[in-house]
């Protein structure tokens, strides 16, 4: 998809973003995470092939803006695979926080309504818009149903049935706890990478449009 309005972001702004390494450098939570997921991030050679060709191209991407938060599952995913991207095509990369960005994301709403994150936006060198990518890719979407499986229901209703009364608070934090080590540790499991690869993919085939 591409903006057809004048955006806020002119090339003045986008230069005030960070680099990926300035954004992990910067005091944020889950900084393991977006390491860890930017080490898992394999670009396979014909994917590199494509990126490659795209960025070649006279009206190639020039240069990229990522918009996210640090606490977000679909960011420390998708923040990195971007970071990938863009070293795959020799592109420039900023991030910019959404909650501090407001009139940014507001060109970007999911459905025309939601503020989801990350979104990645593809600039040529003349910074004209080529194209964005919001959230995450289609397949993600399809195995959601996996994450609601992995996490469980940690309702207090629910941690009711289990205990057989009502939980109190530090009863709720513990299965909260031990349900966010469960998809943790599932998120270094094969579809949470395939869900690297599709995003890598989706972007190919955006920007070849």
């Amino acid at each position: 998809m591409t903006q057809s309005k004048e955006s806020v972001v002119t090339i003045e702004r986008y230069k005030s973003g960070k680099t990926f390494q300035e954004y992990l450098d910067s005091g944020i939570r889950n900084r393991e995470l977006f390491e860890e997921n930017y080490r898992g991030t394999r670009i396979t050679p014909e994917q590199e092939r494509a990126l490659k060709e795209i960025a070649a191209r006279d009206d190639g991407p020039d240069h990229v803006l990522v918009i996210g938060e640090d606490w977000c599952p679909d960011v420390y995913r998708g923040a990195p695979v971007a970071a990938r991207i863009a070293e795959a095509m020799g592109i420039e990369y900023r991030f910019f926080e959404r909650d501090q960005n407001k009139d940014i994301i507001a060109e970007y709403l999911n459905n025309g309504e939601f503020e989801s994150i990350p979104v990645f936006v593809f600039y040529d060198r003349n910074h004209r818009e080529l194209g964005h990518f919001i959230e995450r890719p289609k397949l993600a979407n399809e195995q959601m149903h996996l994450v609601r499986e992995v996490l469980g229901d940690t309702s207090p209703e629910a941690i009711a049935r289990q205990l057989g009364r009502e939980p109190n608070e530090d009863e709720i934090k513990e299965f909260r706890a031990k349900a966010r080590e469960k998809y943790l540790e599932w998120q270094k499991g094969p579809e949470w990478a395939g869900w690297r690869d599709a995003t890598v993919d989706e972007v190919i085939a955006l920007l070849r449009r």
